[in-house]
């Protein structure tokens, strides 16, 4: 694999929940603000956006537990993989760094994490910004018919262990290496090297990823049901960033996201899924927006 860092930014490894440690890079002073990746990506895929807000802010970026650099530990039950475990080793890392409140903003599988996190610790969570996802109860209601073909490997990862990773580590190259190409929408937004990088560090964690799937088609959405039944909201200021997919699958996005945050705002964005990389200008303003808005 190879070894691609943010420049200007210091790696660390930190602990999160039960001592797993996660790789984490941080750069900038200032407000903390934590970035976290989707799928199949690591925290480089914030090296753009990462360096702009460091101008202004303490930058955070780990890799999720699972992915990247960070430790993978077995799936012992559905609750290690599950997004409050996730969200318990970001609060972890940053008040290991020193920090007790920060902004989180999360990308696909980040921004799931992200939610849960803002869910489980609002007064830790000043600021959410979610990038180019659905609510997790939302996810799955959503897709019906052939149009539920697009999310074709969110079932495949729902399976019962072992089958699932089997079939992908089979041809683990090509499964990560689709996602990239076919959700990248000119196929110039990744660097061969980045592209390399990514496949490589997701063939390497295979059972951790689909872990991470699995937990999202059964604990992660039981608590997410638990918590609209008792009418959790999220009181800080949330903007959400995303391209098109109501026109496909015939949703609105802002609508869904306001059943948990009302005050929540929505942007959208002429790019594909990867538009951090895509189009980091427009995202790290988005994000600069955000943050600019008073705190609840």
């Amino acid at each position: 694999m190879t070894d691609l860092t943010i420049d200007g930014f210091d790696y660390h490894r930190i602990s999160g929940e039960g001592g797993i440690e996660l790789n984490v890079t941080v750069g900038g002073s200032g407000d903390p603000v934590v970035l976290l990746h989707g799928f199949p990506q690591t925290h480089l895929m914030w090296r753009h956006v990462a360096r702009r807000l460091s101008e202004r802010h303490l930058v955070i970026v780990p890799d999720l537990r699972g992915y990247g650099a960070s430790d993978k530990p077995e799936e012992a039950s559905p609750e290690t993989y599950s997004k409050r475990t996730m969200a318990h080793d970001i609060v972890s890392v940053v008040r290991g760094i020193g920090h007790d409140r920060f902004s989180l903003i999360g990308h696909d599988r980040g921004a799931l994490v992200g939610v849960r996190a803002a869910l489980d610790h609002p007064e830790t969570v000043s600021h959410l910004g979610i990038l180019d996802v659905l609510p997790t109860m939302d996810t799955w209601d959503v897709l019906h018919g052939v149009d539920a073909a697009v999310a074709w490997h969110l079932y495949l990862m729902a399976q019962p262990k072992g089958l699932p990773e089997r079939m992908i580590e089979a041809v683990a190259d090509d499964f990560f290496g689709t996602f990239l190409d076919a959700w990248d929408t000119d196929g110039t937004t990744f660097p061969p090297d980045v592209r390399s990088h990514y496949v490589a560090s997701s063939s390497r964690a295979v059972p951790s990823i689909v872990a991470d799937y699995r937990a999202t088609a059964s604990i992660d959405l039981e608590m997410d049901r638990t918590d609209r039944k008792a009418g959790a909201q999220l009181a800080m200021p949330v903007g959400v960033i995303s391209q098109d997919w109501g026109s496909q699958l015939g949703f609105d996005a802002l609508a869904l996201w306001q059943q948990w945050a009302p005050a929540a705002t929505y942007q959208p964005i002429d790019a594909g899924h990867f538009m951090a990389e895509e189009k980091p200008e427009e995202v790290a303003a988005f994000i600069q927006d955000l943050l600019e808005r008073p705190p609840a």
